[in-house]
């Protein structure tokens, strides 16, 4: 589940592109990678679109800059920011409390409809940095320090926060799947 490094390369080989041929071409490698993330992140495919857009521009606008390093890293952090950015502005705003989000019943073991669900609601409760270091870390397969880069904090900070959101994740689901399947979930 190792996101692939986007590379910044000429459309044909030789030719030498412009600035938005090339970005364009970036933004075709990158925004699936964008999109899990930022749904990962927000829990609702709108604003997961709206927070992808808002990344691409200010990618764009940091075209120069964000092309000489990982393109890609650039804009992970550009999304990173730009959630806590929104989050800061509707902070009063409650996105979706627990109890009003959808519990679908599960069909089995093998219903990975309804495990994503229960993974994308348990996501929803954790903190917001807990949130992204488990988003970035395991769900987008960085590594510790790739992660600690985008967002800005220390490795350590980054081991932290891994480790008490994937124990407060684990009991989240648990709880989750006790309460839509009246069982619990295996370890």
């Amino acid at each position: 589940m190792n996101e692939p490094r986007a590379q910044v390369v000429p459309l044909r080989p030789g030719e030498r592109v412009g600035r938005d041929a090339e970005f364009s071409a970036f933004m075709a490698q990158a925004e699936p990678a964008l999109g899990r993330m930022a749904y990962l992140l927000t829990g609702d495919r709108h604003r997961a679109e709206e927070l992808v857009q808002q990344a691409l521009v200010r990618t764009y606008v940091a075209w120069p800059r964000a092309r000489d390093r990982d393109p890609l890293a650039y804009a992970r952090r550009v999304l990173a920011n730009a959630r806590i950015d929104t989050w800061r502005k509707h902070r009063r705003e409650v996105l979706v409390d627990h109890e009003d989000l959808p519990h679908g019943g599960h069909d089995g073991p093998g219903d990975h409809h309804a495990d994503r669900d229960l993974l994308v609601r348990a996501l929803t409760r954790l903190p917001e940095r807990r949130r992204r270091v488990v988003v970035l870390r395991y769900l987008l397969d960085l590594g510790e320090r790739e992660v600690a880069e985008d967002l800005g904090i220390s490795t350590g900070a980054v081991k932290s926060a891994a480790s008490r959101g994937l124990a407060q994740l684990r009991g989240l689901m648990t709880e989750d799947d006790r309460s839509t399947t009246g069982t619990e979930v295996p370890r």
